[in-house]
């Protein structure tokens, strides 16, 4: 039932960025829909924890997912065309790393309202949402449309130098493009058990209240690789960073099948520097140099929600599944083949040999 309805989440999640994006570049505004998807967050999270009901559950936990999913693309997509492929998109996200790592210690050992019952996590939800609309008041109504740099900051582009004005408004779709996004999404897909199932894995198996700890861990470790990421694509690009980044989850779902020992567990956390310190700068400078910054919206959105939702999704109820028949172990050993699978594909030339144009 946990996998179902985080299927149901994931579901929700990759429909509500489509839809605030495409509103977004529509009207030339993102902060109104930054703010709408915090105050939709709020108003779902109490009554998920109030109506104890599958289907009631699914419609809260669906409305939770449309708006709170929503809120990161239209925020990628403000910074990125903002800052332009010569802004160094690490620090800004680094920022929020850090704020998280804060937030996951305090909630960890906070002596009142402790996140260990629904209702409790309910309120904690409706508080922060509510607090973030706050700060959203005061980002700018629209952004600046920056000129492309085929060579920035934002790292060497996968695609030719040029093809933004030749072809403005539009996707720059190509073998490159198709093999950057599958690396993308098997990375993503691979990573599924690693943020619904290695907690759930902690508490059922190991009985380590440890889950705040492990992700302030994870959360630690990718802040310097995010501040230093636009050395990085600036240096490799963004396809040999996903592939540094596949190799890392393979490392890392391969210590938790084989070493299930709270030493190893603690050691492969700081693995989540490649696996998504590494992963998100490079994916979103991919994404970057393939959408011009009048349709970035709607870019994110396509990266977060089939890049992203649609693997977790996917993860989520296959995952559910072999957790029921099969275990842990067999669950992480298994979705080591789909991070194996990112790394066969970036090793064929037609979808990495415009990588160092």
């Amino acid at each position: 039932m946990v996998g179902v309805l985080l299927g149901i989440y994931e579901g929700a999640g990759i429909a509500g960025p489509f839809v605030f994006g495409y509103a977004a570049d529509r009207w030339g505004s993102y902060r109104g829909g930054i703010i709408a998807t915090y105050l939709l967050s709020a108003a779902a999270a109490i009554p998920l924890t109030l109506f104890i009901h599958p289907a009631a559950s699914a419609v809260f936990i669906a409305l939770l997912a449309f708006s709170f999913r929503s809120g990161a693309p239209l925020l990628d997509a403000m910074t990125t065309v903002r800052l332009g492929q010569g802004g160094n998109y690490g620090k800004i996200r680094g920022a929020g790393s850090i704020s998280f790592i804060v937030m996951v210690s305090f909630l960890q050992w906070t002596p009142f309202l402790r996140p260990n019952t629904a209702k409790n996590i309910g309120v904690w939800i409706t508080l922060t949402s509510l607090a973030a609309v706050v700060p959203a008041l005061f980002l700018p109504r629209t952004g600046p449309r920056p000129r492309m740099a085929p060579h920035s900051a934002a790292g060497r582009t996968a695609f030719p130098p040029g093809a933004a004005s030749r072809r403005r408004g539009r996707f720059r779709l190509s073998g490159t493009f198709f093999g950057g996004f599958a690396i993308i999404f098997l990375s993503r897909l691979a990573m599924a058990p690693v943020y619904t199932f290695f907690p759930l894995y902690l508490t059922e198996v190991l009985h380590w209240d440890a889950v705040g700890l492990m992700f302030a861990l994870a959360s630690v470790s990718e802040v310097p690789c995010m501040f230093i990421a636009a050395r990085l694509l600036r240096r490799f690009g963004p396809l040999p960073l996903l592939a540094l980044s596949a190799l890392g989850t393979v490392l890392r779902l391969g210590i938790y099948a084989f070493l299930p020992f709270k030493g190893a567990l603690l050691a492969a956390q700081f693995l989540h520097a490649l696996c998504f310190g590494l992963f998100h700068p490079a994916a979103v400078a991919f994404m970057t140099a393939a959408v011009p910054p009048e349709r970035r919206a709607l870019g994110m959105s396509i990266y977060l929600s089939l890049g992203s939702g649609l693997p977790t999704l996917i993860g989520n109820v296959l995952g559910g599944a072999m957790v029921e028949h099969t275990g842990y172990t067999v669950l992480f050993a298994s979705f080591i083949a789909f991070a194996a699978a990112a790394l066969i594909i970036y090793a064929v030339p037609r979808y990495t040999r415009g990588n160092h144009v």
